[in-house]
């Protein structure tokens, strides 16, 4: 049965309470918070400026956290319905029993018992479970329970159920996740390896200290270097002999008990030595381990022999702090990731930057007992060069003969903002500063202040006098270092960039493309040294992994698969080929057509790669065409304008006044463009964003870009996939499911069925301002599921939860007026196949582990809340998917010489799914392989946590695949339902950024008409969903 988590509160009278999203305030409240500015303020000194020296850091202010804004506008998750036609409005509080479906009665009962699918809710009980929504209900059902207590009940909660406001659980304890029905059977079984190694789990008394060190620094360097001489000073005679394992800030982890509860200690740190022979200063630490708990391991150890429901995290980041110990004095720590020079060799990266490689490592719990995951990584850092040099690769221009101009002088100022240098001009000594900015001013032109008396020298003289240094580029400006207040002036010539400093701020698409080539390899290459890794790292010499007990294999896991069946695809009958079955997760279109070819009267081509000559584009478009008519498709051979060549840096002059032109044709013929077709060079940048930008949201018009390299190919299977693209654009269907023909797609065509998938999109690192994008697209027709709509809304910045599922507003004539994506959608879905969803399959993308919990809690609650403001008793069954693709297990064939188990990259097969010997213990949870053929990446399996069963889970995900894909002749598995909500724009442009979060939110539903989904937004339909949907009794009956 489809089940979920749930909070196990209730009112002294019995009666379940509801849970809302973590606030109570007003959305107005909400938004006037998250507009208020942080302080950044800080105190002024009129000081000064100084040719050299060092000086202080600022500070930067913490990351400002805002709750989610309450739904229904601060009345209470739970209004009333209202009478006198006023229609259903809100929902009750305690939903009505959900009617058995007859039908399905006793197949659901057998299925129940066998474990292999849902089953019809049963009529809920009398008692607080029984008015609970019935997933809820199961969940907080325990197989035998105990007696039961009288508990007492918190004020906060009494205040809660008096005022009708639900009451929010006090922590993911009061969840539980139903347990795996079963481990499926469906497909071939097969073995493959993981970049998983088996740890033994250590048998010792694990101690937790805390420490705190006086003064407090934040840098989790200098507190490891405290405590590294701490116990090189005192470990023989204070510590007991023991060597603690330190997470770098408070807490300190011992194997056994130290022969004190509680000690101070003074400890004196050297500063490095710059090489200029002068005493080293010093610096004075107290430092207090004062005893703190036990980490109790045998709850880890009932934990993996699952006698235990959850796993005891604390336990787990033990075990992770003393495996991390040693690396982290090896290596440069960032994240979970270890990087250094030495690990592989360095690839420049352009624009100043290159890739270090290194390795990832976590410790994790599965079936298979603990095992620590291992996989390769590379990231970005920049290199140590002299700064003027550096400067020069990042303009691309030589600057050594010639000044910078203004915008070259902010660039460069950006780019080494609180980077690390050291000056060059004193031989031996090598002192460091951090870069705070830029002077405005030549070298040439600077001066300051000697005395007191007015007396002012140049930086140029300076320099000379002091140093005996001529300085020779005296055009350009000096770097700032200190504080903005008291600024110390460095030339750049006599400063090189410090080694090992991370670039953390986003990468061009060059540099993307040079990371990826180096990344990029082939399975047997990547799994040689993930083990060369683990031999290179010698986890049996570690002293701190000795000290603690644990053994690490050298040796990766094997794991139990299976290769699920490949679904059969149906084709439109008057191709000579009807149907097909993928091979190796890929199929072509030769001699088949699509099921419904969509239409396309009239289109026109801008060409804005400079390379490409307007004949070669003209021959393009026209077999492109000829591909879309052969394919199925009614359209136009011949576009409504030539091609025309625009510049790049004018997309949006072109794109409307070409269209202006063709509509100044089509216009009297009360005709629409429906296609552009845009030629982009294959470094595109942001010319991409900007063309989808101004035909999707400017224009309205469907637009299909392709790069150069296309156009030259002249390809028929890259014309043959363009034009799958546009079919789906234009609201065609490229094929079905024989499955979904013949009703045999468990979980989805035994009873209307709606599956949605949803994300929500954060700004890039650096981009403080600007909201998260949440998107939620849903499928609108049954069984096919092949045509979906979708809609999107801004929201606080960097917020996970989406907000908008459901909301209540409160309208000063009609009351409180239900809305939400998760509503409309439903409306749509309604409208598009005349049936009331019986089941809800939610796909949701992007939740890390941590926010589990929080996220089902949230949602979960918004899809109740959504369902039952439609129609009174309406509470469908809901199975929550939770789908991560941001993970570091690999999947390696189990032998490379077997060439029937991979695909000729020497990948594993797609449609692998993992469920027997790998995967987290409480949850339901399996590993899915979305491998794509020929690609050199290792196979990145899909973790799909879920509470249906395992086997119709899976077979779903992998049979819907080809019909949901935007790439038709790939299957990508569930990742598919996903990329729709990477495509998305807002509609209408005509709503300022500054107001998004202060109005009812932006959303956009593309229609659905009688061959698919018109995906043009409505600038004249006006297909936007809003009030008058809410507005009737029983929006269903639309």
């Amino acid at each position: 049965a489809p089940l979920h988590s749930v909070p196990t509160s209730t009112t002294t009278s019995g009666s379940p309470l509801y849970f809302p999203p973590p606030s109570h305030q007003s959305n107005h409240d909400h938004n006037r918070k998250q507009s208020r500015p942080i302080d950044r303020s800080s105190s002024e000194a009129s000081s000064s400026p100084r040719p050299a020296g060092m000086g202080s850091r600022r500070g930067r202010p913490q990351q400002q956290q805002y709750p989610p804004p309450a739904r229904g506008g601060g009345r209470g998750p739970i209004p009333q319905q209202q009478g006198g036609g006023r229609g259903t409005q809100g929902f009750t509080a305690a939903p009505p029993q959900h009617p058995r479906h007859d039908a399905a009665a006793g197949r659901g009962r057998g299925r129940a018992a066998r474990g292999d699918g849902p089953s019809s809710p049963a009529p809920a009980a009398a008692g607080p479970l029984g008015r609970l929504p019935p997933e809820l209900r199961q969940a907080m059902e325990d197989p035998s329970p105990p007696p039961a207590q009288p508990v007492p009940v918190p004020a906060q909660a009494e205040a809660a159920a008096a005022t009708g406001q639900a009451a929010i659980p006090a922590s993911s304890k009061a969840i539980r996740f139903p347990l795996r029905p079963g481990k499926g059977s469906a497909g071939t079984r097969c073995l493959v390896k993981a970049n998983h190694f088996i740890a033994q789990l250590p048998d010792k008394d694990l101690h937790h200290y805390h420490v705190s060190i006086t003064p407090e620094v934040t840098s989790r360097v200098v507190n490891r270097a405290v405590i590294h001489e701490l116990v090189n000073l005192h470990r023989a005679a204070y510590l007991g002999g023991r060597l603690p394992a330190y997470d770098g800030r408070k807490s300190l982890y011992t194997a056994g008990p130290l022969p004190f509860a509680s000690k101070e200690f003074q400890i004196t740190l050297l500063d490095d030595d710059d090489g200029s022979g002068a005493q080293r200063r010093q610096r004075n630490f107290k430092v207090v381990i004062k005893f703190a708990a036990r980490a109790d391991l045998h709850r880890l150890g009932m934990f993996l022999a699952g006698r235990h429901a959850e796993a005891p995290q604390e336990a787990l980041q033990v075990l992770d702090i003393v495996l991390r110990e040693l690396p982290s004095a090896r290596y440069a720590p960032f994240g979970r990731s270890f990087f250094s020079p030495d690990l592989g060799r360095r690839q420049p990266l352009g624009d100043g930057l290159e890739s270090w490689r290194g390795f990832y490592q976590s410790i994790r719990p599965t079936q298979m007992g603990l095992s620590l995951n291992i996989d390769m990584s590379a990231t970005a850092f920049i290199e140590p060069l002299p700064v003027i040099d550096y400067a020069a690769q990042l303009l691309r221009s030589d600057i050594h003969s010639r000044p910078l101009s203004d915008a070259e002088r902010v660039k460069i100022k950006k780019a080494l903002r609180g980077v690390k240098v050291e000056v060059t001009h004193r031989g031996n000594m090598r002192r460091k500063y951090r870069i705070s900015g830029l002077t405005t001013q030549a070298t040439r032109e600077l001066t300051f202040p000697v005395d007191e008396g007015g007396t002012v020298k140049s930086v140029v003289q300076y320099f000379q006098e002091t140093y005996g240094f001529a300085i020779q580029h005296t055009y350009l400006p000096c770097l700032q270092v200190g504080n903005q207040q008291r600024p110390n002036y460095l030339p750049m010539e006599v400063c090189k960039i410090v080694e090992g400093q991370r670039y953390s701020k986003r990468l061009n698409q060059n540099q993307i493309r040079a990371l990826l080539d180096e990344t990029c390899q082939y399975p047997r290459d990547r799994e040689r040294d993930i083990t060369q890794m683990v031999k290179h790292n010698a986890y049996q010499e570690d002293p701190y992994a000795k000290e603690f007990g644990i053994k690490i294999s050298d040796r990766l896991a094997s794991v139990d698969a299976r290769i699920l069946p490949a679904p059969r695809l149906k084709y439109n009958e008057t191709g000579r080929e009807k149907d097909c079955l993928p091979r190796v997760g890929q199929w072509n279109m030769m001699n088949k057509k699509m099921v419904n070819g969509g239409k396309v009267r009239s289109w026109m081509c801008v060409n804005f790669a400079r390379n490409v000559p307007d004949k070669l584009a003209r021959d393009f478009c026209h077999q492109l065409a000829q591909m879309c008519q052969d394919s199925g498709m009614d359209f136009a051979l011949e576009p409504v304008l030539p091609p025309m060549s625009a510049r790049p840096d004018q997309v949006e002059r072109a794109l409307k006044a070409r269209y202006h032109e063709a509509m100044n044709i089509l216009g009297p013929q009360r005709r629409e463009l429906d296609l552009l077709i845009g030629i982009l060079p294959d470094n595109n940048g942001s010319l991409y964003g900007d063309l989808k930008r101004v035909c999707e949201i400017d224009l309205g018009i469907v637009s299909q870009c392709c790069c150069t390299k296309q156009v030259f190919k002249l390809n028929k299977q890259i014309y043959a996939n363009i034009a799958l693209k546009i079919n789906v654009k234009v609201g065609g269907r490229n094929t079905v499911l024989v499955d979904a023909l013949s009703r045999r797609i468990p979980l989805v065509t035994d009873r209307p069925t709606i599956i949605f998938g949803a994300d929500v999109t954060h700004p890039h690192p650096g981009e403080d301002s600007s909201p998260s994008i949440a998107a939620v697209v849903a499928s609108q027709d049954w069984p096919e599921v092949t045509r979906y709509a979708g809609l999107v809304s801004a929201q606080a910045h960097r917020q996970e939860l989406i907000e908008d599922l459901y909301k209540v507003r409160q309208d000063p004539q009609k009351g409180p007026v239900s809305s939400g994506m998760i509503r409309e959608l439903l409306i749509s879905f309604k409208k598009s196949t005349g049936e009331k969803p019986q089941r809800i399959i939610f796909y949701r993308d992007g939740v890390s582990e941590g926010q589990f919990y929080q996220v089902l809690l949230f949602e979960l609650n918004a899809i109740r809340k959504a369902c039952a403001s439609l129609e009174a008793n309406y509470q469908p069954q809901v199975t929550f998917i939770v789908v991560q693709k941001r993970h570091h297990t690999r999947l390696f064939a189990h032998n490379h010489n077997d060439k029937n188990s991979m695909d000729r990259s020497g990948n594993i097969l797609p449609e692998v799914p993992l469920w027997t010997r790998r995967s987290v213990i409480r949850l339901n949870s399996t590993f899915t392989c979305a491998a794509m053929l020929a690609s050199r990446a290792p196979a990145v399996p899909l973790i799909i946590t879920s509470c249906g069963t395992r086997t119709t889970l899976q077979l779903m995900g992998c049979r819907l695949s080809p019909t949901t894909s935007a790439t038709p002749t790939r299957g990508a598995l569930v990742r598919c339902r996903l990329f729709h909500l990477h495509t998305m724009l807002i509609w209408p442009p005509s709503v300022p950024v500054s107001t998004w979060s202060q109005r009812a939110p932006t959303v956009a539903l593309w229609q659905v008409g009688p061959v698919g989904v018109d995906r043009r937004p409505a600038r004249r339909r006006h297909a936007v969903l809003g009030p008058p949907a809410a507005q009737l009794s029983n929006p269903f009956q639309l």
